[in-house]
């Protein structure tokens, strides 16, 4: 363990020390209360020792994912292989929102705290069920606008009596964890540009870690440290250099600098936002975390001088009492794909010829599987753990990817990279086993025609990606939609990190599926975008148990245990960018999205309620545009709309699809006005004209049109 100085007179004490006597003092305190002390004192606290002792009590799940290391592996053993057939659904929760659902619960000493859509809060009865409490941050619907990837959330931070979480429009919220009223709220992000957090905080060292999202929309990114009992900021660290001609926020980004060659990124933000994972050392006393892609994608428009452009799509180690830097390694270089390595990532010990290796392990988008040194960032291997075919390889003296020239696509002509920018893997988390020495990864294989954007101009509304929308919009004829659809597969592979190669792998029905829990009783835990919950062989990948959900499952799941009992939870409920984007080619039971909370434990009995099924009935209004406004309707829409209704005007089921709407008659006070901006649609009229909103309206009536003569084609 390393230790560290003390602020007081006489020498030296390790951090668990500390930690394990104010644990043992909270525990002392309450004998003394008598017989009923039990019921009448306060739970003991989450603090340093309890989350780095974590395996001492596996009956609860105290940080994101679970253990410092981020391994989300469960000890507990009364689930297992011989009795998994008997798990059955023993309760659930409904959330108010139809919205993407994202959150690893936590579960501390009985209580089970979990996030929904627009940063919501819930403390539950981890046996029962019973709402404890709830707490809504009220983000404003408006806000919307300023997200890639839906109003989720993945999860809170709990610490010394309080459960802390981000809100989508970027305030840090301290709560009481017995009450739900809030301690203290700080805005860790400028108002005035498009922030957001959807990821979950961590909490070190008695400091409250949280990053941001906005890299899309044009943000300079960095992560914050603020003091978990007041909210003041300890530290900050930018990801990406500012503007050179003022003084650098700190001495690494003078070095940063020197790597972003012309062009004026700091106009456009320059990205590299950290917006979900982090893990945290306790003896080597370092805090990981993932750095997102640059703002706008393409090196070309940002730093058209070439240049790695540090520390985008990186993996950095700091300290987390100062937030000093100490290494960084890059997993894409140049990044021009929107390849982040904001993805998760599990610290490990692993054999590297005949020697034992602290390691840091990540699946990042660009398709690669990297193992590193955790003490210093030595790369140690990386091989492709998804078809590719933007490098050949990882060079094993270098590290660097041998990254084929054509990918760095121009405005002449598209370069159709694997994988696309959904990525081989993204936020889903995996997991690691230590007895089975695999990793099981949710993968995707995914493709993206990227072409410069013509003239591209900064907007302070909506993406800034400098990528042309409209070359990448999905076929309108129902054919070649079903057969891109069964082109986009996905798989849950596990993985042998000391190999490189995959152990075994189980095709899923589409590529937008959930995060991954193992257990110490060779099972695996997945659910799947069909709305499928699963259970696996951990060594052979062979299904044992399967529940229908009714609904696409994105979250990973956990395990707990309370009263001897174990159980089983995860989050369900269809959304986040893919199913927002192109969901309406992946599922009909995702698409239709039922948000809860399902809790499972041997000899559970409950079912959950049918399904309301309702006819949806193309009939849009006659078409009196021109086939030439149509055609700029459609680039319009795109450019637009499509991030949220649904490329080629087909929803994902999460929000309204406009082939079916029926608001034509009130579209410019809809579009332009606003009318709808309580729900989150806001006006656009700062960026359309009435002749703009009118080809996008023409667009969607024309497409309503070819699927409904579709339609009737194949009707029987």
């Amino acid at each position: 363990m390393k230790r560290v100085k003390l602020l007081r007179k006489g020498g030296a004490i390790s951090i668990r020390a500390v930690s394990l006597i104010l644990l043992y003092l909270a525990i002392a305190c309450s004998w003394q209360k008598g017989s009923d002390a039990a019921e009448e004192s306060a739970p003991v606290p989450v603090t340093s020792v309890r989350i780095i002792d974590a395996n001492r009590e596996p009956q609860n799940w105290l940080t994101h994912g679970r253990t410092y290391d981020e391994q989300r592996y469960s000890p507990l053993r009364q689930i297992n292989e011989n009795n998994i057939g008997q798990l059955g659904l023993d309760w659930f929760y409904d959330f108010e929102t139809r919205r993407g659902m994202e959150a690893t619960p936590l579960v501390v000493d009985g209580v089970l705290y979990v996030t929904g859509s627009w940063s919501r809060v819930y403390a539950m009865d981890a046996r029962t069920g019973a709402l404890l409490w709830q707490y809504d941050p009220k983000v404003q619907r408006s806000w919307a606008v300023n997200l890639c990837c839906d109003v989720v959330n993945r999860g809170v931070a709990a610490w010394q009596g309080r459960i802390y979480v981000g809100t989508l429009d970027g305030r840090l919220v301290a709560l009481n964890a017995e009450t739900g009223k809030i301690d203290w709220s700080v805005q860790t992000t400028p108002i005035d540009k498009p922030y957001s957090i959807t990821g979950a905080p961590r909490v070190v060292k008695g400091k409250v870690i949280i990053g941001n999202g906005g890299a899309e929309l044009g943000v300079r990114g960095f992560v914050s440290a603020y003091d978990a009992p007041t909210g003041e900021l300890v530290w900050r660290f930018y990801t990406v250099p500012g503007n050179p001609a003022e003084p650098f926020e700190q001495p690494e980004l003078e070095r940063a600098a020197e790597t972003w060659k012309g062009g004026a990124w700091w106009e456009v933000g320059g990205g590299g936002t950290v917006w979900d994972s982090m893990a945290y050392d306790p003896e080597l006393d370092l805090l990981y975390f993932g750095v997102g892609n640059g703002s706008p994608w393409s090196r070309k428009i940002r730093s058209p001088g070439g240049g790695d452009n540090l520390f985008l799509s990186s993996i950095v180690a700091v300290r987390p009492d100062t937030g000093a830097y100490v290494w960084h390694y890059q997993t894409t270089p140049g990044d021009s794909w929107d390849y982040t390595a904001t993805q998760h990532m599990i610290l490990a010990e692993l054999e590297f010829e005949g020697r034992q290796r602290k390691v840091i392990m990540q699946a990042p988008k660009n398709g690669f599987f990297y193992v590193l040194d955790r003490e210093t960032g030595e790369f140690i291997s990386a091989e492709a753990f998804v078809e590719i075919n933007w490098a050949t390889h990882v060079d094993r003296k270098t590290g660097r990817p041998a990254i084929k020239r054509d990918a760095y696509y121009g405005n002449d002509k598209p370069f159709l990279a694997m994988p696309g920018p959904a990525g081989g893997h993204t936020w889903q988390p995996m997991s690691y086993n230590p007895g089975t020495r695999l990793v099981y990864l949710p993968t995707m294989k995914t493709a993206y025609p990227y072409q410069l954007e013509g003239n591209f101009q900064y907007s302070d509304f909506g993406w800034n990606t400098g990528i042309d929308d409209l070359v990448a919009a999905m076929p309108e004829d129902e054919a070649q939609r079903k057969a891109l659809k069964a082109m986009l597969t996905g798989y849950l592979v596990a993985w042998d990190p000391v190999k490189q190669q995959p152990r075994w792998q189980v095709k899923q029905a589409n590529i937008w599926n959930g995060g991954v829990l193992s257990t110490a009783t060779n099972l695996v835990f997945q659910g799947n975008g069909a709305g499928y919950f699963n259970a696996y062989d951990a060594d052979q990948g062979q299904q044992l148990w399967s529940f229908f959900a009714q609904t696409g499952i994105m979250a990973a799941p956990i395990s707990y245990a309370v009263e001897g009992e174990q159980y089983v939870a995860v989050t369900a409920g269809w959304g986040g960018g893919v199913p927002l984007i192109i969901g309406g080619m992946l599922s009909e039971a995702a698409n239709q999205n039922v948000s809860r909370l399902l809790v499972f434990k041997l000899g559970g009995k409950q079912k959950l309620p049918k399904l309301k099924t309702t006819l949806k009935i193309l009939d849009p209004p006659q078409q009196t545009a021109t086939q030439e406004t149509i055609e700029r309707g459609k680039a319009l829409y795109h450019k637009y709309c499509g991030a949220c209704h649904g490329n080629s005007a087909i929803s994902g089921g999460i929000l309204p699809d406009l082939r079916y709407t029926q608001m034509h008659p009130v579209w410019n006070q809809v579009v332009l006005e606003g009318s709808l901006e309580s729900r989150g649609m806001v006006a656009f009229d700062t960026v359309l004209s009435q002749v703009d909103a009118g080809a996008i309206q023409a667009y969607v009536i024309a497409r309503a049109h070819a699927d409904k003569q579709s339609l009737l084609t194949q009707s029987p």
